[in-house]
């Protein structure tokens, strides 16, 4: 039986096609090697699970290795400090019988009565002596706990040992201790509140930093896919099969997974931008647990709600500094990365979410206002980009009056897109051009089945600007290799324009220029 794409649990080399992750390894034994304590904190499926077996696959020679997962504990675990110390006993107990470690120093687990974690502590040091190897301890799923202080007071003993290593020597405690979860431990303030005091600090503060890049990289896609076709023989051109998978994902290693997953499964192995993009517009209808978290952590938090709106629709440019709670929370959660120092959308998988977010609340409560299909937008196939501007600026004159205007220059990016989505739904998708990002402007790639169309939307400045704009997006026309493009200018001012939709030439390119 060959091997598939995974994109649930931990990767086995043996089982699953996978990207050579050695660099991203090394990185993280040099840690383990030094004996650091420290938190492999990760978005959710960025592969922080995989890495935890492989510590243990790649280590176990050289170290005790015992992998223990708070996922799934029973709240009566910390019920008291008794409680606590008996779970954490039977996990390690089950975990050094599975390894078929039942020696004499393993029975100091079976043996452990500690009602304190204080004396946790000492069994921790007792059996951490009593074993030939450097004991390494990893912890999957620690946000589970991260809001109880019964755990908080478990990592500030294990800080204390760690400190303490010194004076009593580095086998008085466990050698190096590996935890995992989306949120960073040091930096509790984004999951607890119970007082001021607490809300800043964190036991933890002894870990190392984490700076491993985990994304993959175009070659170490390529990899992954040679691998793949020396089994299947599909004929596919790995390199640009590679490239075109990380221009959508930005290596996001869950969304690379599942896009080869669904064109290997599901779309007959045919390894065409076509099918890349079909497994995107799949991802982004919904449904995984990542779309779903992107869902409900925009929901419960209705400031980073706000912040994300801005960074996605109005593409507002930020500073890039973990200093800024949202931008330390996007950046956990792996929907924003810096570039340049600046603030950008990680990937245009989540960058199509965000819009199906945003675009789908507004319609929802503005359908009344808003009604692309009215006319034929779609002839023989073929998208017409002329006639969807055209109608976008009636439907603007026609539905949002001089007290909406306000409103649009905030929305108007919006109202566009949520006007935009309907007509092209299930054949067409949209993404802005990264480098195009400005809070005046935003260039708009849009495709309809082989179809490709450049939307320039943008703010009224005055004449200057609209000229600028014009240089802007012909600029950009002839980098693409593209004749013709399209200018939505949203005028606010005072003096507002009344310009009928036309066409004109600039720089050489065909503009399509609308007014609203």
């Amino acid at each position: 039986m060959r091997k598939r794409f995974n994109v649930t649990g931990s990767c086995n080399p043996e089982r699953h096609y996978m990207v050579d992750t050695e660099k991203q390894f090394k990185a993280v034994e040099a840690l383990i090697e030094m004996g650091e304590y420290f938190t492999i904190n990760r978005a959710r499926q960025y592969g922080k699970t995989t890495t935890l077996d492989m510590i243990w696959r790649n280590l176990s020679d050289r170290y005790l290795v015992v992998s223990l997962s708070f996922e799934g504990i029973d709240s009566t675990a910390y019920a008291s400090h008794k409680a606590f110390a008996a779970m954490f006993a039977r996990q390690m107990r089950e975990n050094l019988l599975s390894l078929n470690r039942d020696d004499a120093a393993a029975e100091i687990w079976q043996n452990c009565t500690a009602k304190s974690i204080e004396e946790l502590s000492n069994v921790i040091s007792s059996y951490c002596e009593e074993v030939r190897k450097p004991v390494v301890v990893t912890i999957d799923e620690v946000d589970k706990s991260l809001d109880n202080q019964l755990f908080l007071d478990f990592l500030g003993m294990l800080r204390n040992k760690y400190l303490e290593r010194n004076r009593k020597g580095m086998q008085s405690t466990f050698f190096s201790v590996v935890l995992a979860g989306v949120y960073d431990v040091k930096n509790l303030k984004l999951k607890l509140r119970p007082d001021a005091e607490k809300k800043y600090n964190s036991p933890w503060n002894i870990a190392a930093d984490f700076n491993v890049d985990m994304t993959f990289h175009p070659e170490e896609i390529a990899q992954m896919l040679n691998d793949y076709e020396n089994d299947v023989h599909t004929g596919m051109d790995i390199k640009a099969v590679s490239e075109e998978i990380y221009k959508y994902t930005t290596g996001y290693p869950f969304l690379v997974s599942y896009i080869c997953k669904k064109i290997d499964e599901e779309f007959d192995q045919e390894w065409t931008s076509e099918s890349i993009v079909k497994a995107v517009k799949v991802l982004v209808q919904g449904g995984s647990t990542l779309m779903d978290d992107l869902s409900k952590n925009l929901e419960n938090n209705p400031e980073f709600r706000e912040f994300m709106y801005s960074v996605s629709v109005n593409s507002v440019s930020y500073s890039f500094s973990l200093l800024n709670p949202m931008v330390n929370m996007g950046n956990m959660f792996s929907y924003i990365r810096d570039k340049d120092g600046r603030v950008v959308i990680h990937n245009l998988i989540f960058e199509e979410a965000l819009f199906l977010y945003f675009t789908l609340d507004y319609t929802i409560k503005n359908s009344t206002k808003l009604s692309p299909f009215q006319l034929n937008y779609v002839q023989n196939g073929s998208l017409n980009m002329e006639h969807v501007v055209t109608r976008f600026a009636d439907l603007m004159h026609q539905e949002y009056r001089k007290n909406d205007e306000e409103f649009l220059e905030r929305q108007g990016r919006l109202v566009f897109l949520s006007f935009l989505k309907p007509i092209i739904n299930g054949i067409g998708f949209y993404y802005v051009e990264p480098q195009t990002r400005d809070n005046r402007r935003m260039d708009l790639v849009v495709t309809y089945d082989k179809q490709e169309f450049i939307v320039e939307l943008k703010i009224w400045h005055g004449d200057k600007y609209e000229e600028l704009g014009r240089d802007q997006l012909s600029g950009y026309l002839a980098t693409r290799g593209m004749d013709e493009g399209y200018l939505v200018t949203f005028d606010f001012s005072k003096n507002k324009q009344n310009t009928e939709p036309q066409w004109i030439e600039w720089n050489g390119k065909r503009i399509f220029e609308v007014i609203v």
